[in-house]
């Protein structure tokens, strides 16, 4: 064999493994740019078609509802969400419902929470469904102890007990709701216990009486000084979430 074809037979030889390794490098560095994106194993996947589809949703109901719709913002990365005034409820909702665009025609849930620092405290939040679309939105709206907001019962006949729960535990009135009374706690009882000025004991307490054969209820009365804790907040042991991305994000509209 020649000298010649020796050497060639080597440069291809060479050529071959320079290849290999370039091809197993560029495969490492494309794995490691999709690690990257996302590392934790909880979180799930977004979709960015999906989202971007939110956004000119949210964008489209704003368009067409800008008398009520004050906000619209995508929150855990793909869930869309319209912060709404409270006398809007009713015809936001019954757009949501009968528009050929949202068909939104289940009313999953209605919650409700209490933020004391606000001047309005209160928020309901609506949670929809759209079985047509296989979609979900969030409408949020807010109030305080004295303002009422409109009974959705006339557009989602599961409003009903939602409504009730609410009234019960925050002490929010529904107007023009067919039947709003409590729901949970007992007859007689005061106050509303989901509220945030709302005890952890209470202001009763309920016990068999032997005398009187009976169950009767009674003011509450502490056998001890109640005292305080004063505990560090638990996400100070995981100190990577700090530098978490937001969980909201406002979606610009036309309006703004």
């Amino acid at each position: 064999m020649s000298s010649f074809l020796r050497q060639l037979i080597k440069t291809v030889r060479t050529s071959t493994v320079k290849s290999g390794v370039i091809a197993n490098l560029a495969r490492l560095q494309s794995t490691e740019a999709v690690s990257v994106k996302e590392t934790r194993p909880t979180v799930r996947k977004s979709d960015e078609l999906a989202r971007t589809q939110l956004v000119d949703f949210g964008k489209y109901v704003a368009d067409c509802l800008p008398k009520y719709i004050q906000k619209v913002q995508i929150t855990a990365g793909d869930e869309l969400e319209l912060l709404i005034a409270s006398e809007g409820v009713v015809p936001v909702l019954q757009f949501l419902k009968d528009h050929h665009s949202c068909q939104f025609s289940n009313l999953s849930d209605i919650a409700g929470m209490d933020v004391p620092c606000r001047p309005y405290r209160f928020e309901v939040i609506y949670n929809l469904l759209s079985v047509r679309f296989n979609s979900r939105i969030r409408v949020k709206t807010y109030t305080d102890e004295l303002t009422p907001v409109d009974s959705c019962n006339g557009i989602y006949k599961a409003a009903n007990w939602y409504e009730r729960e609410i009234w019960d535990m925050y002490g929010v009135f529904f107007a023009n709701h067919p039947d709003l009374r409590r729901i949970l706690t007992d007859y007689g009882f005061e106050g509303h216990p989901f509220r945030k000025d709302f005890p952890l004991s209470g202001y009763v307490e309920v016990r068999y009486d032997d005398e009187k054969k009976r169950v009767v209820i009674e003011p509450l009365e502490l056998a001890q000084e109640f005292r305080k804790f004063e505990l560090s907040a638990p996400w100070e042991q995981f100190p990577k979430f700090r530098n978490a991305p937001p969980a909201v994000e406002e979606v610009k509209t036309n309006k703004q």
